[in-house]
């Protein structure tokens, strides 16, 4: 899929990588909709990139189907909106789970059920869903975000199949601790046993690439935790008991803290 020319959708543009995400693909030739909750935050960016905006907050149903139909005939979606969603579940109303889910999970699904439609027509389109290595690892403290994103990654991958040969494609971007920008970077805490971080720019050049080479997954992240998250999918109980002796639970409370001073 070239992105130079297509009309792209891209959610979350306000927080995290959104803005890297967004120079990005303007600057390869992209017709941006750019999607927010915060009209002051969207105004900025989209005089920058001379972007289309719709404000929109995807834990309203009614606000996904509008932002759907609004763009209408978008070729590439990049779904790339998520909360923190960190935290002991005993802390979380059952409100508070359902705006997890539906901005986390509901929200991605549906927008790339609806735009699909016209890519399959049109036999040209991608789905980039950006999730985080925390669909494929559990960890303390983030059993909600974890739900989701484990969740995300199995539609994603699922989607893939049901679109094959479509000419659509559909990918997901796994980051693991991203430096510099987003939840993990504003806190400050250093990451479990040292592991490395990378760069919002890897990030970005993992959706690039996962969209030109419909790539089903990228995972961003040094080696060594790539590695140490397969083993962790495949040995939960082993991996429990590693993070605890490399500190992993109190990076978590320090993120943890951080999301209540913000909320």
């Amino acid at each position: 899929m070239h992105i130079a020319g297509a009309t792209v959708l891209l959610t979350g543009v306000t927080g995290g990588i959104g803005g890297q995400l967004a120079a990005e693909l303007s600057a390869r030739g992209a017709d941006l909709i750019l999607t927010g909750r915060r009209r002051e935050a969207l105004d900025p960016l989209a005089e920058r990139f001379g972007a289309r905006t719709v404000l929109a907050d995807l834990g309203d149903p009614d606000d996904v189907l509008r932002l759907a139909s609004e763009a209408a005939g978008t070729q590439i979606l990049v779904a790339n909106a998520a909360l923190p969603s960190s935290g002991d579940v005993l802390d979380y109303t059952p409100e508070q789970i359902d705006r997890a889910i539906a901005v986390n999970l509901r929200a991605p699904a549906v927008l790339a059920r609806l735009l699909a439609g016209d890519m399959v027509a049109a036999r040209r389109g991608h789905i980039c869903f950006v999730g985080s290595l925390s669909g494929l690892a559990a960890t303390k403290s983030s059993s909600m975000y974890t739900a989701t994103k484990f969740g995300l990654r199995g539609f994603a991958l699922s989607f893939r199949q049901d679109l094959h040969a479509t000419g659509v494609g559909v990918s997901i971007v796994q980051p693991g601790f991203v430096r510099d920008l987003g939840m993990f970077a504003k806190t400050g805490s250093p990451t479990p046993g040292g592991v490395r971080t990378v760069s919002p720019e890897r990030v970005v050049k993992g959706v690039v690439r996962s969209i030109e080479r419909n790539v089903a997954e990228i995972n961003v992240a040094p080696a060594e935790l790539k590695f140490l998250t397969r083993i962790a999918s495949q040995f939960p109980g082993f991996a429990e008991r590693v993070q605890r002796r490399v500190g992993a639970e109190e990076t978590m409370e320090v993120i943890v803290e951080a999301q209540r001073s913000s909320r």
